[in-house]
């Protein structure tokens, strides 16, 4: 009964084989055959193993909604060199409601502005990737991804003392402004703030001292990322003129961003550039001096590293080497199934010599009985 059953079970299993298949008894084999059949294997591996590294790689996905929090300070972080002595200029922030943000966030340090070897080839390395960057926007992709591996993205200080007399005014630090327009300057004279308005001390200062040659070794908005690179972060400006203003216009989007190494609240800038001199006489008006006008975007963007589940990587593993899975299950269950039909027939073949064993005993008996006694 036991083995009907089974019978009746392995006939049920092969009825359920969608897949028709030919008789071995009609398949040839031959050396081309087996050389394509390599080949496939060899091509479904390689296949494989890239699936492997496709399965591991990331990216990033950008999502966009309207930035509902307007009542959060924006921190405007700052590494400006102008080419005056520190004496000579002021900076501080003025925005859309007239409200004054004093210097107090930032320092204003006497330093040398002609970069030593190292610090130039750092900043040629650092021009470099920017035009990458404007170039190719899907490296910043990688940056996002790299981030906290590379080296620091600061200006490296002076390998050593130098004798020079410093000529410039480094002026770093950071401030938190209002999430509003705003206008961020250094020029002339120290800033004052009075009920009018505001304005800067510049009467003592010689006009043939004018000089806003300068040089933006970072700025950026929001919480400070290492790795990241902001566009204008090595921008160098040389002018000869004292009359000369330099502005950059940049509007700021909020950037929430989530990698497996860090989650951060952020702000993206995109600039343009202007720069023009000061003549009265010609219609040109204005104060030399370097001006960063900044507005927020109402649109807050959400960059979230993205990876592949583990279930997609396996079925698309399975559409790759689910031939060769289908063959090597197959030859599995064919090695288990000739097995048990060995063992079958062995029982078969044991309980068959019994059998034939009892009938010839039985016919010796037989025959023992039948010949006659004297």
């Amino acid at each position: 009964m036991r083995r009907l059953s089974q019978r009746k079970a392995l006939t049920l299993v092969r009825e359920l084989d969608a897949f028709p298949k030919v008789s071995e008894s009609h398949v040839e084999t031959s050396a081309s055959g087996g050389t394509v059949s390599l080949i496939a294997f060899g091509a479904m591996a390689l296949l494989a193993f890239f699936e492997f590294f496709v399965y591991r790689d990331t990216w990033m996905k950008y999502e966009y909604e309207v930035d509902k929090d307007y009542s959060s300070k924006l921190r405007i972080n700052i590494d400006i060199t102008a080419a005056m002595k520190c004496q000579h200029v002021g900076a501080d922030i003025l925005d859309l409601a007239e409200t004054m943000i004093t210097s107090n966030g930032l320092q204003y340090e006497p330093v040398i502005f002609d970069l030593t070897p190292q610090q130039r080839m750092w900043q040629r390395t650092l021009l470099l990737i920017q035009n990458r960057l404007r170039e190719e926007h899907a490296l910043q992709e990688v940056l996002y991804k790299s981030l906290l591996k590379g080296g620091p993205t600061a200006l490296p200080p002076r390998e050593y003392a130098s004798i020079e007399p410093l000529n410039a005014c480094r002026v770093h630090g950071h401030v938190y402004v209002n999430k509003v327009a705003g206008n961020l300057h250094v020029t002339v004279g120290k800033p004052i703030h009075h009920p009018q308005g505001h304005a800067h001390i510049a009467a003592f200062v010689s006009h043939d001292t004018y000089n806003f040659s300068h040089r933006i070794d970072h700025l950026s908005f929001g919480e400070e990322i290492p790795g990241i690179i902001n566009p204008l972060d090595g921008t160098e400006k040389i002018t000869y003129n004292h009359n000369q203003m330099f502005q950059y216009f940049i509007t700021v989007v909020p950037t929430r961003l989530n990698t497996y190494k860090i989650s951060a609240d952020t702000h993206q800038f995109s600039v343009t550039e202007r720069e023009r001199v000061i003549n009265h006489a010609a219609g040109s008006h204005g104060v030399s001096g370097i001006f960063i006008k900044y507005d927020t975007s109402s649109l807050m963007v959400t960059v979230s590293e993205q990876h592949m589940p583990l279930w997609q990587f396996l079925v698309r593993l399975c559409g790759i080497i689910g031939g060769m899975l289908h063959g090597l299950v197959g030859l599995f269950f064919d090695v288990i199934c000739c097995r048990l039909k060995l063992g079958v027939y062995r029982r078969e073949e044991v309980q068959l010599h019994n059998e034939m064993n009892n009938l010839n005993n039985h016919q010796t008996s037989l025959l023992a009985e039948a010949v006659p006694q004297e």
